[in-house]
């Protein structure tokens, strides 16, 4: 009888020490809160990047014929980036960067590698236009993949879904993933930025996933990060985080990163 006592107080500490801990009773550390916050920058360079690929092929008319709203767009890209070579055929526009001399900039991006724009459709009741990256870049990001957009006019907004791989150039962050959004213009127009809500998922250079819930995030094109909003984020941990955006000046924006139990970090971030 001796024997089997110590033979259950084995079994008892192996189970307690095998107990796993919920996530939110793990220590959040300032090292994730900085890991999170440079993944949230990268995936929202990358979404900035998406959107001036896609506000740049929206100057055509609505309701013609979908070769003559590709005609138009090729006129519309000559106009603004005599740098690129634009080839047209039937409604599908493929364009390279940097071919030829002359601007290369859009909303405040520097434009290399190249680009295919499909309009699908345009009626009056639906505007649909598939959009294909190859290397495409600002010197920022670099983006491979697709999007699907589609435009609701009453409610002067988009829908994008796409799949991409993107680079992060400055952090050489990587990531593989997809993602659904609705995008408006901000108060002052389009010309200053764009409001988004929806989500995006990637998985990183690492193997590590990563889900991103977008609620009323403000982006300007002169931002490294929004300026108003909230990310919801769960790490590869499964941690869930809130990632809160205000400015601070012009050139800065207050991140605050809250984790489990409430605990939280902030980090002032600027263009430099």
């Amino acid at each position: 009888m001796r024997y089997i006592v110590p033979a259950l107080a084995l079994v008892a500490v192996t189970t307690l020490a095998g107990c796993p801990r919920r996530n939110d009773e793990e220590p959040f550390t300032q090292a994730e809160a900085q890991e999170a916050l440079e993944q949230a920058q990268a995936s929202a360079a990358s979404e900035d990047l998406m959107v001036a690929s896609v506000e740049i092929s929206t100057s055509f008319t609505i309701g013609g014929a979908i070769e003559n709203a590709a005609a138009e767009l090729r006129t519309f890209l000559a106009s603004q980036l005599p740098c690129a070579e634009v080839t047209l055929e039937a409604s599908t526009l493929t364009v390279e960067y940097g071919v030829n001399p002359g601007n290369c900039t859009y909303r405040g991006h520097e434009f290399s590698g190249s680009t295919s724009i499909t309009v699908e459709a345009n009626s009056l009741s639906d505007v649909r236009v598939h959009h294909e990256w190859d290397g495409f870049s600002n010197g920022v990001v670099m983006l491979d993949g697709t999007a699907d957009v589609t435009w609701n006019f009453e409610a002067r907004s988009r829908h994008v879904v796409h799949h991409a791989e993107w680079t992060h150039l400055p952090t050489m962050r990587t990531g593989v993933g997809e993602g659904d959004r609705i995008q408006r213009p901000l108060a002052g127009g389009i010309a200053e930025g764009f409001m988004v809500d929806g989500s995006r998922s990637w998985t990183s250079d690492r193997g590590r996933r990563w889900d991103l819930a977008i609620d009323g995030v403000e982006m300007r094109w002169a931002d490294p990060v929004p300026q108003a909003g909230q990310y919801t984020l769960e790490n590869p941990a499964g941690k869930t985080l809130s990632l809160g955006f205000s400015r601070v000046d012009t050139d800065t924006i207050k991140v605050t990163v809250t984790g489990p139990r409430g605990r939280s970090f902030s980090f002032n971030v600027n263009k430099i």
